[in-house]
């Protein structure tokens, strides 16, 4: 019964500072990109910040919804590919309803619609990463190309959202 209730405890606290997270001040580095991703978002998705991705990652599946060109540059190691012009559900086929899951793209604005699409389906348990791949970036955390091998490249998708990816921390291509 004690496992139980600690169990029970841990789920609510998580639940708690994820939920937290779409609320917290300083969700990604630079406060102009929060702004700007902010703006993009309606909150249909919960959103998680990197910071708390970082602690939660070996616990989540991570689904990028990134078109394919964008996902063979770099990823997060460990992402599953769904892409989001042709969103491909059957990624999702080995998932259980309730697994956590992460979704994530350049800013947030395609993942929380993926996160939408991932509710229709029945999954119950998804997150939407706020300020996605790039803020991923900022905070130095590493990426994998297509054959899973650390690289410094992102796709930044075009020279306009290319600024909000930090001077030196990647090389940029679109």
């Amino acid at each position: 019964m004690t496992h139980k209730i600690v169990a029970l405890l841990s789920v609510v606290f998580l639940s708690l500072s994820l939920v937290n997270a779409q609320t917290d001040f300083n969700r990604t580095i630079d406060p102009e990109f929060e702004k700007e991703v902010d703006s993009y978002l309606n909150y249909s998705v919960p959103a998680i910040t990197v910071k708390n991705l970082i602690q939660i990652k070996d616990d989540v599946i991570l689904l990028d919804a990134r078109e394919v060109k964008e996902f063979e540059v770099s990823h997060i190691p460990g992402a599953r590919y769904v892409g989001f012009d042709d969103f491909d559900e059957s990624v999702l086929s080995d998932i259980d309803k309730d697994k956590r899951i992460v979704v994530y793209c350049s800013i947030g604005y395609r993942s929380e619609k993926i996160g939408e699409k991932l509710k229709k389906l029945g999954y119950t348990n998804s997150y939407n990463l706020f300020g996605s791949i790039f803020e991923w970036v900022n905070e130095g955390q590493p990426l994998v190309n297509k054959e899973g091998v650390s690289t410094h490249k992102i796709h930044t998708y075009n020279e306009k959202w290319s600024k909000w990816v930090t001077e030196g921390l990647a090389e940029k291509i679109w």
